[in-house]
């Protein structure tokens, strides 16, 4: 059986028409992809199939210092223990070897090389003894034999390596330069908005102690998967990025809270990248701080990142900085909030082509920024209306409480014609 043709053509029907309607530019969503550096400052980074293992013995006291804390306090338990056993072999066979150990065939005026040493349990003890220097008084060495007095040094020596190790190993974990980082906070959101009449990407930075960071500096990278014109692909393209500084040395006095900007310009990776653009790129803005910490003078490290859903096209920072009774104070609690300001939508690229577009937003800007003090005047202006009106009412309100009543008298015989009235 024949389909039934349609009576409309297919050329005006619904698919007909839909097919030849003009279509606007279609942005697929941004694929998720794994962070290089995550936002407390950690690097997601998996070392995979080092068949060179024995590099890290080579260095073992970096190694101690890189391990989490349990296996730290493993080795350190599983080390002292194991000296101590060591040398308690070593006793014991120093006593077995001088014949202290034969109790039934000693005779009564024999000296021993350890006093009370006559099994392995007080060899052990008395191992102990020597090594963490306790000295209980029970047990003691004598001049009898010349080993025991080796065994003796050698003891004293290796405890105090073992010491020394492990004492370095823990004051550097306890004292490593990521515990002071922990102090230094970024704003979870960058932003993009003009400055001095630069499209700029912002970034603000901050310390909680009052200790300073001697020496401060600030890196940006930005960091994606680029191919080169060779078709070689990189997939992780480090690019430097230039940031504001007040000094040619780049150094950052971190007193109070910093906002820092890069101005996007034609050398920088984000000179051809709209707000639309922005939003749909896989590139990773990477946030380096470093400096000498005041108070240990140990070099300290901070990092974090930001994705393109972190970063906030046509926003600013809100100020946080106020003087209150000659005192400069910070609020933390906006330390990341932003507000929307005009800012155009296209790339810098195209400003440099077409000033006119900044002007028009500096001119918009502008405008706004007027209206908002009118408005605000305007406010104030009511506000200070009614409180004079208020203060009137309240003050007739006040005097008609004073008014003495009128009071009517009737003369006789008039009846009512008469009228008087006295205040």
């Amino acid at each position: 059986m024949l389909a039934r043709k349609s009576i409309i053509p297919e050329e005006f029907g619904l698919p007909g028409l839909v097919s030849r309607m003009p279509r606007k530019p279609v942005f697929r969503d941004r694929v998720n992809k794994a962070r290089f550096i995550a936002k407390n400052g950690s690097c997601n980074l998996a070392h995979k199939n080092i068949r060179e293992q024995g590099r890290f013995l080579q260095d073992v006291f970096t190694t101690l210092v890189d391990l989490k804390w349990r296996f730290t306090l493993v080795i350190f338990t599983t080390t002292f223990v194991s000296s101590w056993l060591l040398f308690a072999m070593s006793w014991w066979l120093v006593a077995f070897a001088h014949g202290d150990l034969d109790l039934d065939s000693e005779p009564q005026n024999r000296t021993h090389c350890v006093t009370d040493v006559k099994s392995f349990t007080s060899a052990f003890l008395f191992s102990i003894e020597v090594q963490v220097t306790i000295g209980f008084g029970g047990r003691m060495i004598t001049e009898q034999c010349p080993a025991a007095i080796t065994v003796l040094i050698l003891q004293n020596i290796v405890g105090l390596i073992i010491n020394a190790i492990m004492l370095g190993c823990i004051f550097m974990k306890t004292a490593q330069s990521n515990r002071r980082a922990e102090t230094l906070i970024f704003s979870r959101h960058a932003v993009i908005a003009v400055r001095n009449n630069n499209l700029c990407f912002m970034i603000r930075i901050g310390d909680l102690r009052k200790s300073m960071i001697i020496g401060a500096t600030v890196r940006l990278q930005v960091v994606r998967k680029t191919t080169t014109p060779e078709g070689e692909v990189i997939p992780i393209h480090q690019i430097d990025v230039p940031t504001e500084s007040a000094v040619s040395s780049n150094s950052l006095f971190l007193l109070a809270p910093l906002i820092i900007c890069h101005v996007i310009d034609k050398h920088s990776p984000l000179y051809d990248l709209s707000a639309m653009e922005l939003q749909c790129s896989d590139l990773e803005v990477i946030v380096i701080l470093e400096g000498v910490v005041e108070t240990t003078g140990i070099t300290t490290q901070a990092r974090t990142s930001y994705v393109a859903e972190e970063i906030q096209w046509g926003h600013r920072f809100v100020p946080i900085v106020t003087e209150e009774e000659g005192v400069y104070s910070v609020d933390y609690s906006k330390f990341g909030n932003t507000m929307k300001v005009e800012t155009p939508v296209c790339s810098a690229k195209e400003l440099d082509e077409k000033p006119s577009i900044l002007i028009q937003t500096l001119q918009k800007s502008e405008l706004s920024h007027q209206n908002s003090l009118r408005k605000r005047n305007s406010m104030r202006r009511n506000n200070s209306m009614r409180k004079v009106a208020g203060g009137s009412g309240s003050l007739r309100r006040n005097n008609s409480g004073l008014v003495v009543p009128k009071v009517q008298f009737f003369t006789p015989g008039d009846g009512v014609q008469n009228l008087n009235a006295v205040t």
